[in-house]
């Protein structure tokens, strides 16, 4: 607006030349669902509230480490895998529960796969203290010597619940930041329970937020194909339901990880006690040179009971005198780095979007702290998992001889859209969508005219113009990449504008991966 010139002198106007720019939001921000060892920082509760970190050593000071799972060691019979053989008998280790507590270990997969910023959700605690009822306490809540009647009854471990992991879903609604949505122990629930949690990502992603991407993981992923009514992978399509498909993705097999080192393994892993000393006793007594060498191995044996025993140094010990303990050590540090891969997904995506961009497809990249997938797949393996009648793709992750392990697949679960087939393309639009969203906001209740409209269409046209200089859309010319339309005639009618309503159209030709590379040959005549 023109100053008032009453007084004589210069007056300076200023007017802007250029419109807004187009911020481009982050793409790599998961956030991971599950149950943590603390859940409390500065006497407030934490559970359902998202937490932003950027480091390993963060989520230790403020959700503390993983948890310690026991197990059994069972004799094995007939032809059973066994994981020690001692006197001619198997022995294999067993987990005492069929699902434990993974969002550490899944946390430190996706640090070590270059995951940076994520959100952490606490669903709860590893364990549950809850009070005994006082007895016999007078009104104020003391007996007669004044003490309080109300005694700690001892912790007690926590299962994962559903619930809580659904509670902690709806948490995240109003948070803008998170790009991802990644619940690891969802694997741990029943199966109904984990296929109706995997429903509700999907919807959360798809439908409510539609801004950000889930990354499953397959119920029974360590599990082979039957290709029956009880294959895994049947199960899982017919589990996930078909809404919202394009906002996911799921990957198989599980993997075996490096997460969980040596050290973090110990004989308090073990149950049953009274066994592993009758194993190794009989050890002893089996391959010592002399009585006397037996007698200092049963003799350090009895330690195990002991209640002020160094654990530390009594497990290296055993595992210098005795090969059966070291075996039983090694099978249950196999059974604990057995991981659903989800979480390192997470990392690949934050590493690619960052190295490459988000148009990168996220395939044919190593996992890193990856020894193996659990389930060796072939080529003829993967057919049917990267396309099928149902369209719900599944990506492969694979072991190639003299590359290692690599995840090698890049689609969504709705593998027959030629819109949303491939996971970048979705990540694309939205990364698209959310960085227009917000850049506009500074233009509501502007005035509808052409001047606004020249200003929105040019902000847009600058930042897509940028993609399309990085490689994520494709032309030889910016009219080939992308258009931006906005105006009467074109996107509006003159009732639009009267019921103040802008339209602006955005067109934009996105890369896909060469997900198939074909090589023609053919021989040619002689011709000198």
């Amino acid at each position: 607006m023109a100053q008032t010139l009453a007084t004589p002198g210069v007056y300076i106007e200023e007017k802007n030349a250029f419109p807004n720019s187009v911020a481009g939001i982050s793409t790599a921000v998961p956030a991971f669902i599950g149950y943590t060892e603390k859940a409390r920082r500065d006497g407030q509760s934490l559970i359902h509230m998202p937490v932003r970190i950027s480091s390993l050593t963060e989520f230790h000071n403020i959700f503390g480490g993983g948890t310690r799972t026991t197990f059994n060691i069972q004799s094995a019979s007939g032809d059973e895998n066994f994981d020690v053989e001692v006197a001619g008998k198997g022995y294999k280790v067993v987990p005492d529960s069929s699902s434990r507590f993974i969002l550490y270990d899944s946390i430190r997969m996706f640090f070590a796969n270059g995951g940076s910023t994520c959100f952490i959700v606490s669903a709860g605690t590893y364990t549950a203290t809850d009070a005994a009822p006082a007895a016999e306490a007078s009104k104020d809540g003391k007996g007669a010597k004044g003490e309080s009647k109300a005694a700690a009854v001892p912790a007690k471990t926590n299962t994962i619940s559903k619930k809580a992991l659904s509670d902690s879903i709806q948490s995240l609604i109003g948070e803008d930041e998170p790009t991802m949505l990644v619940v690891p122990e969802a694997v741990m629930l029943e199966e109904g329970d984990c296929y109706s949690l995997q429903q509700e990502m999907l919807t959360h992603c798809g439908y409510k937020m539609k801004s950000r991407f889930a990354i499953l993981d397959v119920y029974n992923g360590i599990k082979s194909r039957t290709y029956d009514k009880n294959d895994v992978i049947t199960k899982f399509r017919e589990g996930v339901g078909s809404n919202f498909l394009a906002y996911g993705a799921a990957y198989y097999p599980w993997v075996y990880t490096a997460v969980v080192e040596s050290d973090e393994v110990d004989f308090k892993n073990i149950s049953n006690l009274d066994l592993l000393q009758d194993v190794i006793a009989k050890e002893a007594d089996q391959q010592a040179a002399n009585a006397k060498k037996a007698e200092e191995i049963k003799a350090e044996l009895k330690k195990l009971g002991q209640a002020d025993v160094d654990v530390e140094s009594l497990s290296q010990t055993l595992n210098v005198v005795s090969p059966a303990f070291k075996k039983v050590m090694q099978g249950i540090r196999t059974h604990l780095n057995i991981l659903p891969p989800s979480a390192a997904m997470a990392g690949i995506y934050s590493m690619v979007d960052g190295e490459r961009g988000v148009w990168k497809a996220p395939a044919n990249v190593s996992v890193n702290s990856v020894i193996s997938p659990v389930i060796k797949l072939t080529h003829d393996d993967q057919e049917d998992l990267n396309v099928t009648v149902t369209g719900k793709s599944v990506n492969a992750i694979r072991s190639f001889v003299g590359e290692g392990t690599k995840v090698w697949g890049a689609r969504t679960l709705d593998g027959n859209s030629q819109d949303w087939r491939y996971i970048n393309v979705r990540r694309t639009i939205t990364f698209i969508e959310q960085s227009i969203k917000a850049a506009a906001k500074a233009y509501v209740y502007e005035p509808n005219n052409s001047g606004t409209w020249v200003l929105v269409r040019s902000m847009i046209s600058s930042f897509l113009n940028d993609i399309w200089r990085q490689g994520g859309l494709v032309g030889l010319t910016p009219g080939d990449a992308y258009e931006v339309l906005a105006g009467i005639g074109t996107t509006m009618t003159p009732n639009d504008v009267l019921d103040g309503i802008m339209r602006i159209t955005v067109k934009v030709a996105v890369a896909r991966p060469a997900e198939f590379i074909v090589i023609t040959f053919q021989q040619k005549m002689q011709e000198s």
